[in-house]
């Protein structure tokens, strides 16, 4: 599989540690990447343009930055046909507010990340934002293994999603949780028309960008 989102249910499918992507409608890569930083929860960030990168590439500069790349954060942006999209890398765990003011002015915004070598454990989860609200979230796992299983959000939105999930025989507690974790992305992949080029983000080099904190003054400003 080369489109879609369910390979990310592989095993490390884009770097140790999980992943965090971030696909959007209605906003160019410069803009999105502003957003996320302005999603930080725990300090003010830049957006710093560093040249364009492989995955690999972008571990070796956050590691030349900081000393260790868990200690900074970075992002691949790019773009795949009507989605432009966001991988993020270092120690981007539990940094950014999954906040729907990302997609104000009428932009789509999807999250899909995964902590997968956090120990707690913490399920992969999905957020859905469009034009400044939440249209639905929930855990890829669909248990009660951290927060609520439950799909959650608009209405309309979270019957269309349920009923689906529905179809697949979901939730189902005695099926493994990865098997849930790609079977759950399959059915966001085909529901929502979302789409990460696999080749593109694990192969080729693309824009990057570090997201560094900065004094408290400075906020990027948010550009379409």
């Amino acid at each position: 599989m080369t489109d879609g989102i369910a390979w990310l249910a592989e095993p490390q499918s884009i770097a140790f540690g999980g992943y965090h992507v971030t696909l959007a409608r209605g906003l160019g890569a410069e803009g999105l990447a502003a957003r996320i930083a302005a999603s930080a929860q725990w300090s003010e960030r830049t957006v710093e343009p560093i040249g364009e990168l492989t995955g690999d590439g972008l571990i070796a500069a956050l590691d030349a930055e900081y000393g260790d790349a868990w200690d900074g954060i970075g992002l691949r942006l790019g773009v795949s046909g009507e989605w432009t999209f966001a991988v993020a890398y270092g120690g981007w765990f539990g940094e950014f507010r999954h906040d729907p003011a990302i997609s104000e002015g009428e932009a789509e915004v999807f999250l899909v990340e995964y902590e997968e070598e956090n120990g707690k454990p913490v399920p992969p989860t999905f957020f859905y934002h469009r034009d400044g609200a939440r249209m639905c979230s929930f855990n890829l796992h669909l248990d009660d293994s951290w927060g609520n299983g439950q799909v959650d959000g608009h209405p309309e939105v979270v019957r269309e999603v349920a009923e689906l999930l529905a179809a697949e025989g979901l939730p189902d507690e005695e099926r493994a949780d990865r098997e849930v974790h790609r079977t759950v992305l399959g059915v966001l992949e085909r529901h929502f028309g979302l789409t990460l080029p696999r080749a593109l983000v694990l192969e080729a080099p693309l824009p990057a960008v570090l997201l560094a904190d900065q004094p408290s003054s400075g906020r990027v400003s948010d550009s379409r």
